[in-house]
């Protein structure tokens, strides 16, 4: 892990000192936010499709490297799913909590099992080249990989477990609003038994290559590129997914459209919407574990970004956005699953590791970036407010410099 590291921090070093010897170049493109996808404990596993805001393609090629820390604490939970359609009826006339189901065995009461556990700081890294194919074309390939961890300082500030649970009990939330200090913090409890019985687990500090990612993007020209300074892409992706645990094939596809007005003083405001849809494992190469039987995980966003430039044409920008995920299991299922917890132990939450996978996941997204002719830093901080925990709190990190001449 330590040699990976090192070896990252040469190739960033050799990037940073090519980029100074070449030629200035604004990166100011749209809204041209860090990659802000979720470190979903089920999400990391596919290649789930980053939104673009971009005005056009680029004039050159850019590197990115990207490195995300997300906060996940799901208690154990188990989740029964009878298949008799009478059993299904029943239940589904009673609230979730109030649902009893005595399984005794496949014979008699025919039902799917699942149980889960996440509690880790998941950390993902990712290296991403933009290529300019032609005036209205682009290809990004992208190389992504995650860490899990216990999320200790200094390396997870603000998204370690101390950090979340002072902020709950000083600020918003009360005392251990979810268990986090009955569990105990800083661990990794990370396993998830999926219902046809295969199972997927990790230990403090294991790490992995998730994916390659092929992403292209088409910027037609249209009347309104001009005369309303609004401007479209379309995307389609191809992403191979490499873990043990997820051997497969995705494709996806997207639509984006950004609005510029400029303002005085040097002021530029970008308002923009885009929504995708990805098919996840068109393809399998193994027998996967089960991270969600619905196939089709579609995404729609929106940001507002307002950006400063100064006289040299640097500029800080400060974006909001708002983003939408469709659900990873069917949405019939959560209307008579049957969960079983340790709600008598913790003040509540105990039920999210199963049901938030039947529930569209929704958060905010608040970016700082700063930016001059062939630098760009942005940071970002991630949010649900819906306490969906999946993740909890997010923050992340992207540089992007120019290479090649």
């Amino acid at each position: 892990m330590n040699k990976n590291i090192l070896l990252t921090a040469c190739l960033l070093c050799c990037f940073i000192a090519k980029a100074q010897q070449s030629d200035s170049l604004v990166f100011k493109n749209g809204i041209d936010n860090p990659n802000h996808l979720t470190t979903h404990h089920f999400g990391m596993f596919s290649s789930r499709i980053s939104t673009n805001f971009k005005f056009k393609a680029p004039k050159r090629t850019t590197f990115n490297f990207n490195i995300s820390n997300g906060n996940t604490f799901h208690p154990f939970v188990e989740a029964y799913l009878p298949k008799d359609q009478d059993t299904r009826d029943r239940l589904s006339q009673l609230i979730w909590h109030d649902r009893t189901f005595n399984y005794i065995d496949q014979e008699i009461t025919p039902a799917d099992y699942m149980n889960i556990v996440v509690d880790a700081v998941i950390k993902e890294f990712r290296a991403n080249l933009s290529i300019p194919l032609s005036k209205n074309q682009e290809l990004s390939i992208s190389l992504r990989s995650n860490l899990i961890t216990k999320g200790k300082y200094p390396f997870s500030l603000f998204t370690s477990d101390e950090s979340i649970e002072w902020f709950h009990s000083n600020i918003a939330g009360g005392e251990d609003p979810y268990g986090r200090r009955y569990y105990g913090l800083n661990q990794v409890d990370f396993k998830y038994t999926d219902r046809n019985g295969k199972v997927l687990e990790f230990d403090n500090n294991d790490f992995f290559i998730g994916g390659l990612e092929l992403n292209h993007y088409y910027y037609p020209e249209f009347l309104i590129n001009k005369n309303r300074n609004i401007f479209i892409n379309f995307g389609s992706h191809l992403g191979l997914n490499t873990s043990k645990y997820n051997s497969s094939i995705d494709f996806g596809i997207s639509a984006n459209a950004v609005k510029k007005i400029d303002l005085k003083n040097n002021y530029e405001l970008n308002i923009a919407l885009g929504a995708n849809l990805l098919r996840k494992n068109l393809i399998d190469f193994q027998d996967n574990v089960d991270l969600g039987n619905n196939h089709y995980l579609g995404t729609a966003e929106s940001t507002v970004e307002i950006t400063k430039y100064t006289k040299k044409r640097n500029y800080n920008a400060f974006s909001i956005n708002y983003q939408l995920q469709s659900r990873y299991n069917k949405k019939e299922e959560a209307s008579y699953y049957r969960l079983v917890g340790k709600w008598r132990e913790i003040n509540g939450g105990w039920q999210y590791g199963i049901s938030t996978l039947y529930r569209t996941l929704a958060n905010w997204n608040f970016t700082y970036t700063y930016g001059r002719p062939n630098l760009q830093l942005a940071f970002y901080a991630k949010e649900d407010f819906i306490v969906n925990n999946a993740p909890d709190f997010q923050t992340g990190f992207n540089i992007k410099i120019p290479v090649f001449n």
